[in-house]
C-alpha cells in the first residue's frame, strides 16, 4: 500500500518513568497540560511500530507518525483528496510523461536548521532505486524510475522508463541527505538512536520508548505554519477497555481503538458529558488471506501452508462457507459494511463487487460440493480428509489484540466445522514472524487505502515476493500470478482516469477469482475524543471522514485546543484552508525492532 512513512521516537521524558500524560493525578479533564504549559494532546493507540525507518515501516501507526515529520513531494486534500502541494509547490510533465519536474519549495526547513532541497529528495528516491533494503516500504514507487536528479536546490527532474500515473501520488517520505546519507544498512536501521530526529514536517519526534509512548513536539517553523498544540502524545495500550477509561477520566484526549473502538465501548461513550464518538466511512478493508503456497522470487518453496488450498476450488469453499451478513450483524454490529471487493466503497472511481454469476455468495451446501469436486470427501467421523489421508485442519492466524478475529474466528470453527473441516485459532501478539516464515494456512489481514490505490495493489505482484527465503520483501500474501501482473503494469502506465479505474477493477475482479483474498468487511472509522481538550479537528474527508490514520497530516496539525481562541469552522471539524491550486499504532514495538518488515497489527499501511 498506503502504504506508505515514518515514524518517530523520542527524546526523553520529563522525568524518568514518568506518565507520558503529563496530566497531574488531580487536574481536571479539561486541557492537558504539561509542567511548563505546553498543551499536549495525548492519542490512545492500540498498535506497535515496526520500525521508526520510513524505509523500513509499513504499519499505519508508524506511517501516519512519518506523515507528521516529513513532507512528501505532495499531500492530499482533505476535502476531495485530489493533489496539492507539499515538499513540491508545482509540477509538470513533458508531452510523452517520460519526464516529471517539480519545484520544491524554498520556505521549508530541516528542524535543525538547514534547507531542505531538491537534493534531499533526489537522494531519497536514488537510495531506494540502488540500495534494496532502502527500497522494502515503498519500492514500488521507483520501480519505474530511470533517473532521479536535481539541477537545482528547487528543482527535481525525475526520468521514467515509460508513464506511471501515480506520479502526483508518490506517497514517500523525503528524508534530509546530510543526515540518512550516514546511515549503513538500511536493511538494520530503525532510526530510533538520537533524538530529536530531524524532520521537516508539522511535528519533531523528540521521544520513544517501547511498549509505552511516542513523543512530537510542534515544528514552530513548519512553512504551513505551527501546530496549535505544543505537544503530541501517541501511547499504548494493550487493553483497549483500559484505553476507553482513560478517555472517560480525561488521562487521554483521544482514542483510536484496535483498530476501531468495538461496538460496546462506542455505545457506551455515546451521550457521555465531554466525548464525542466519530463514527465515518472507514479507508480500510478486513479480509482472510489464504496461504498461496509461499514462494520467494527465485522459486524456492516458503513455509508449510497446506496444499489443499492449491486448489482453487477448495478456496472458493471455504468462503462460499463464510456468512458476510453474519459477520456485519453480529460481530461488527453494523460498524462496517459488507465486503466485496479489494478496495472500500469509500475510494467510489476504483470500488468494484462481483457480478452475480461470480460472487462467492453465502451457500454451505455448494461449499460441500466443490470440496467433493476437489477430491476432499469426508470420512466415517464426518471429516475431510486430504490427499495424505489426515483429517484437514487449518491453521488460521489471528491477532491477539483484535476482538474481530477471535470473535469471527468462532464463527469459522463452527461453519467451517459443518463443513467437516477443523479449523486452529493462532493468535498471537507477533503474528509477523510466522507470516513472513509461511507458516500458516490462512490469516486474518486488512490494509489502509490511500485516494491512489497504487501501492495496496503493488504488494500482490511477483516483484513483491522476497528474492531469496532468507530476505523479506513488500509482498502481503506471497501472491504471484501473470495475469494480474499484466494488469497492474497496464494500469500504472494508464493516465486516463476512467480507464485506469477500469484496469483497476479488474485487477479486483481477478484477485476474487483467485480466491486467495476474502474480503468480509469494509469497518468504519470508529474513534471519541474530548471536547474539553479538543475544541475542533479535521475529519478526512472534511464532511465524514476518518480522524486517525489520515492520508495526511490534517487531523493533529488542525487540532485546535479547547480553551484556544483560534477560530475554526464548524462543529467538530476544522477547515483546512489550502489555497492551492494543483494540477494529491504506537508504538511501540514489542521490544527489539526487526531489521525486516514485520507483519500489522489489524491495521497496516497508511
Amino acid at each position: 500500500m498506503s502504504t506508505q512513512e515514518q515514524h518517530s521516537r523520542a527524546r526523553r521524558l520529563l522525568a524518568a518513568g514518568a506518565a507520558i500524560l503529563t496530566l497531574s493525578a488531580g487536574l481536571a479533564p479539561q486541557q492537558a497540560v504539561a509542567a511548563d504549559g505546553d498543551k499536549v494532546l495525548t492519542v490512545a493507540v492500540a498498535q506497535s511500530v515496526d520500525s521508526l525507518s520510513p524505509f523500513l515501516a509499513s504499519r499505519l501507526l508508524s506511517t501516519s507518525i512519518h506523515r507528521l515529520m516529513y513532507e512528501y513531494l505532495t499531500n492530499y486534500d482533505p476535502k476531495d483528496a485530489h493533489a496539492v502541494p507539499a515538499l513540491a509547490t508545482e509540477w509538470k510533465s513533458s508531452s510523452d510523461k517520460l519526464t516529471w519536474t517539480y519545484t520544491i519549495r524554498s520556505d521549508s526547513k530541516w528542524s535543525d536548521g538547514q534547507q531542505a532541497t531538491a537534493e534531499d529528495a533526489a537522494w531519497t528516491f536514488n537510495k531506494m532505486m540502488t540500495d534494496e533494503g532502502a527500497a522494502t516500504a515503498n519500492g514500488s514507487f521507483v520501480g519505474n524510475f530511470r533517473k532521479v536528479t536535481a539541477p537545482s536546490p528547487t528543482e527535481l527532474v525525475i526520468e521514467l522508463k515509460k508513464p506511471q500515473a501515480t506520479m502526483t501520488a508518490l506517497d514517500v517520505p523525503i528524508v534530509p541527505k546530510h543526515i540518512w546519507e550516514k546511515v549503513g544498512d538500511f536493511s538494520k536501521f530503525n532510526n530510533d538512536k538520537d533524538f530529536p530526529v530531524v524532520g521537516n514536517g508539522p511535528f519533531v519526534l523528540t521521544d520513544y520508548k517501547p511498549d509505552s509512548y511516542v513523543r512530537l513536539k510542534a515544528n514552530k517553523d513548519f512553512w504551513r505554519g505551527a501546530p496549535k498544540f505544543d505537544e503530541l502524545v501517541f501511547r499504548y495500550y494493550k487493553d483497549q477497555d483500559a484505553a476507553v477509561a482513560a478517555l472517560r477520566k480525561g488521562e487521554v484526549s483521544f482514542v483510536a481503538g484496535a483498530p476501531a473502538l468495538t461496538p460496546a465501548q462506542a455505545a457506551s461513550l455515546k451521550g457521555e458529558k465531554n466525548i464525542h464518538v466519530n463514527d465515518a466511512p472507514g479507508r480500510r478493508f478486513y479480509a482472510l488471506a489464504v496461504n498461496p503456497g509461499a514462494k520467494a522470487r527465485n522459486g524456492q518453496k516458503i513455509g508449510d501452508g497446506h496444499p489443499s488450498l492449491l486448489d482453487q476450488r477448495v478456496r472458493h469453499a471455504l468462503f462460499t462457507a463464510v456468512d458476510r451478513k453474519t459477520i456485519i450483524d453480529k460481530v461488527f454490529q453494523g460498524y462496517a459494511v459488507q465486503g466485496e471487493g479489494y478496495i472500500p466503497p469509500r475510494f467510489s472511481s476504483y470500488f468494484w463487487k462481483p457480478a452475480d454469476q461470480q460472487e462467492l455468495a453465502y451457500d454451505p451446501a455448494k461449499a460441500g460440493q466443490l470440496l467433493d469436486q476437489a477430491g476432499y470427501k469426508k470420512n466415517g467421523d464426518g471429516k475431510r480428509v486430504g490427499k495424505d489421508g489426515k483429517p484437514i485442519n487449518y491453521r488460521i492466524l489471528c491477532h491477539a489484540t483484535d476482538s474481530n478475529d477471535k470473535a469471527i474466528g468462532q464463527y469459522l470453527q463452527e461453519w467451517w466445522g459443518e463443513l467437516g473441516i477443523g479449523v486452529t485459532l493462532n493468535c498471537l501478539d507477533n503474528v509477523s514472524d510466522p507470516w513472513l516464515a509461511g507458516t500458516y494456512d490462512l490469516a486474518f489481514d486488512g490494509w489502509s487505502v490511500n485516494p491512489d490505490p497504487d501501492f495496496v495493489l503493488s504488494i500482490h505482484t511477483c516483484g513483491a515476493l522476497p528474492a531469496t527465503p532468507k530476505d523479506t520483501g513488500a509482498t502481503d500474501n506471497f501472491i504471484c500470478d501473470k495475469r494480474y501482473d499484466d494488469l497492474y503494469a497496464r494500469q500504472l502506465a494508464e493516465y486516463d482516469p476512467a480507464k485506469r479505474a477500469d484496469i483497476v477493477k479488474q485487477m479486483e475482479s481477478r484477485l476474487y477469482d483467485l480466491g486467495y483474498m476474502n474480503v468480509m468487511a469494509y469497518p468504519n472509522a470508529v474513534e471519541a475524543y474530548r471536547t474539553d481538550q479538543i475544541k475542533s479537528i479535521t475529519t478526512m474527508p472534511e464532511k465524514a471522514g476518518n480522524i486517525y490514520g489520515q492520508d495526511g497530516y490534517w487531523s493533529w496539525w488542525s487540532a485546535t485546543p479547547a480553551d484556544s481562541d483560534a477560530s475554526s469552522d464548524g462543529s467538530g471539524s476544522t477547515g483546512v484552508v489550502i489555497g492551492v491550486v494543483a494540477g494529491a499504532a504506537v508504538l511501540v514495538g514489542a521490544g527489539v525492532f526487526f531489521a525486516l518488515r514485520r507483519r500489522a497489527t489489524a491495521e497496516d499501511r497508511e
